[in-house]
């Protein structure tokens, strides 16, 4: 391994031995002489490990030759990655499509795409917008396990009866504004009392945002973080903390309860619409049963109906770490969860979309989310887009959530804040250039 290599799986150097310790510890595989074992890490907890548990022991009593040994673990994506460095990598890792160039790059994933196209899994068996971001430098790095699509999570108790369905809701922004504007209220001293929406809840997607007016976050290889349709966007949310005020939503927010619990703030009727994943009807169901909510695609600018329906994507993945002891029979069990009976059985556990191109009838008859064809709808769309595919993703994501604070709070201008920070990330992305891809 060269030291460009290093420098690309090394992603906290100062740990390295105390992690490969603990990864040669979870990779310890049981002794079995009836079978091969194959390690899976996988992120998820509670529910959502519950889900896959269920699959992987369908997996193991569906045949006598592989047994994977299932593992919830803890930031999966740092311990892969350095137990890849030092040469003990689980045979399946399960972490975000969102890290497919940076494991890519830092030569850290095995490449799929001649298991893939053998096993009949090309792109036409997925929906386009959850395929192609694993395709990347003309190779296929991960599959799906479970995908999501981001729509528009509305209380119809909490706006006005003649938009309180989704066919009568708002499509645009300039009409989405002037209800929120409306149905908002404060209390007898003046505080935030209903938000009609705020731009920070939850505050998961901050690097969409521009996307949602026409923008883009890469041009090629150029970073257009700065772009006209990206500021115009920041200027939106610069109009929502001049609405209510930055202090007045500092304070608001810091009253709000977890998502997942009954104090999240849209169950709790403290925001009255909510950008959210095909997830949060889940949650809906657990917590708040009986509460009624729909969902739309998020408005569009008023000057730009070509971008209706547009929608973000994110999914989780799962990849085969290089030198994995047991590739084939890893990727035996990624296929088996392609299967469209299984990712429906487990999409509908998780409470999402399926990404497989087809889906049955009865996956939408007996989902658990009533609005889940939306959310199919939305991942289908030509206009569906979601974060960039390069190495310092991450980086970048953190930069705009800077950027996105520092508009929020009127501490810079839409401008001001956007170019800092495309200047701080088009360093790191010079650098990133430099060390790990040699450009």
């Amino acid at each position: 391994m060269t030291a460009r290599e290093v420098l690309g799986l090394s992603a906290v150097a100062c740990v390295m031995i105390a992690a490969a310790v603990a990864g040669d510890r979870a990779v310890a595989r049981q002794a079995r002489t009836d079978r091969i074992t194959v390690v899976y890490w996988e992120k998820w907890t509670g529910d959502e490990a519950k889900e896959m548990r269920k699959v992987v022991d369908a997996f193991n009593k569906s045949q006598d030759k592989i047994f994977v040994q299932y593992l919830s673990i803890s930031g999966v994506d740092t311990k892969t990655m350095l137990a890849t460095a030092g040469g003990n990598p689980p045979d399946v890792a399960g972490i975000w499509q969102e890290q497919v160039a940076q494991f890519a790059d830092s030569k850290a994933l095995s490449d799929l795409t001649a298991m893939a196209n053998d096993a009949g899994l090309s792109r036409d068996y997925y929906i386009k917008g959850y395929y192609d971001p694993l395709f990347y430098h003309n190779k296929l790095w991960g599959l799906p396990s479970t995908p999501a699509s981001i729509g528009l999570h509305v209380r119809p108790d909490l706006v006005p009866a003649n938009v309180g369905t989704p066919e009568t809701f708002p499509k645009t922004l300039d009409a989405f504004d002037a209800l929120v504007a409306k149905i908002s209220t404060k209390d007898a001293n003046g505080d935030l009392k209903m938000a009609g929406f705020l731009p920070s809840d939850p505050g998961w997607w901050n690097f969409a945002w521009g996307m949602y007016f026409g923008g883009k976050l890469m041009e090629g290889d150029k970073l257009t973080i700065d772009s006209p349709e990206n500021i115009r966007a920041y200027k939106w949310i610069e109009k929502y903390a001049k609405m209510f005020g930055p202090k007045e939503i500092q304070s608001f927010q810091s009253g709000f309860g977890n998502f997942a619990s009954p104090q999240d703030p849209f169950m709790l009727g403290k925001v009255a619409t909510e950008i959210n994943g095909t997830w949060k009807g889940s949650y809906i169901r657990v917590y708040r049963p009986g509460m009624k909510w729909f969902a739309v695609p998020f408005p569009y600018p008023d000057d730009r109906p070509d971008l209706a329906g547009h929608a973000c994507l994110s999914q989780d993945i799962l990849t085969i770490p290089r030198g994995a002891k047991h590739p084939k029979e890893a990727f035996e069990f990624i296929r088996y969860v392609q299967r469209q009976d299984v990712m429906e059985g487990l999409c509908k556990g998780h409470g999402k979309n399926s990404p497989l191109a087809k889906v049955s009838e009865d996956f939408f008859e007996t989902h658990q989310n009533k609005f889940i064809r939306l959310f199919d709808q939305l991942a289908r769309s030509p206009k569906a887009f979601s974060a960039p595919q390069i190495g310092v993703t991450s980086q970048l994501r953190a930069e705009i959530d800077v950027a996105f604070t520092e508009v929020s709070t009127g501490l810079k201008s839409p401008d001001q804040a956007l170019h800092d920070a495309q200047d701080r990330v088009s360093g790191l992305w010079a650098t990133y250039k430099n060390q790990v891809l040699d450009q």
